[in-house]
C-alpha cells in the first residue's frame, strides 16, 4: 500500500509518543486493519465475536500502550497487525475454554467472587504488561481490588463482554444503550481498569 503524506504525517507524530495521533492513525487505518482480522478470523469465531470486536480492543491497548511500543522494526500497521492477531488468538481461546467449562459454570446467579475473578482471568493478558515482575496471582488480585472501585456500569459491561462474551450489539440491548455508546463505554472500563490496577502499582 502507497504511504501518503497524511499517513507519513502521524507516524512521524506516533513515533515522538503522540497518543492523538496513534488515535488519529487507528481510525485512518480502521479499514485495512478490519480487512486483516476478518481474514485471520476463522468462520466458528466469526460467529461468535464481530471483527469491530476486536478491532476495539486493539485500538484501545495501542492508545493505552503507546509509551511501550517499539517501531524499530516494523510500522505502527505491522504492530496493530500483531497485536490484532494476539486478540484472535486469545478470543479463540476464551471462546474454547468457556465451551470445555459450561458444565461448570456459576451463571450469572452464581457467587460474585467467582464471576470476579473469571473476569479476571480473561482480561489480566490483556492488560497488564507481560515484562511485569508480579505473579498472576497478584495481577489477578491487583485487577479484582480494581473492579471493586469501578462504577457498576462499567463493572457490568466488563463481566457481559469479557466474562459471558457477549457482543457488543447484546449488551446494548441489555443495558439500553445504543452499540456506539455501549463500545464506548466498554473503551472507557477498560481504561478505568487499567489506571487504577497502575495506580495499585
Amino acid at each position: 500500500m502507497l504511504v501518503t503524506d497524511r499517513e507519513n504525517e502521524l507516524i512521524q507524530r506516533i513515533n515522538q509518543g503522540d497518543r492523538d495521533a496513534m488515535a488519529e492513525y487507528l481510525q485512518f487505518r480502521r479499514g485495512d486493519l478490519l480487512a486483516v482480522i476478518l481474514n485471520k478470523m476463522g468462520m466458528a469465531l466469526r460467529n461468535k465475536i464481530e471483527a469491530d470486536d476486536i478491532y476495539q480492543e486493539v485500538a484501545a491497548g495501542a492508545v493505552q500502550k503507546m509509551d511501550e511500543l517499539d517501531f524499530s522494526e516494523k510500522g505502527p500497521f505491522g504492530w496493530l497487525c500483531e497485536m490484532a492477531q494476539r486478540r484472535i488468538i486469545d478470543a479463540d481461546r476464551r471462546f474454547s475454554a468457556q465451551k470445555r467449562a459450561k458444565h461448570k459454570e456459576v451463571g450469572i446467579h452464581g457467587s460474585p467472587e467467582q464471576s470476579q475473578i473469571g473476569i479476571a482471568n480473561l482480561l489480566v493478558a490483556s492488560i497488564t504488561s507481560p515484562s511485569r515482575a508480579f505473579s498472576r496471582q497478584q495481577k489477578e488480585f491487583k485487577l479484582l481490588h480494581a473492579m471493586e472501585q469501578m462504577p457498576e456500569d462499567q463493572r457490568t459491561v466488563l463481566h457481559m463482554r469479557y466474562g459471558e462474551g457477549k457482543p457488543t450489539k447484546e449488551i446494548a440491548d441489555s443495558i439500553g444503550k445504543t452499540d456506539g455508546a455501549t463500545r464506548v463505554l466498554l473503551t472507557r472500563a477498560l481504561k478505568k481498569l487499567k489506571n487504577l490496577v497502575d495506580e495499585d502499582e
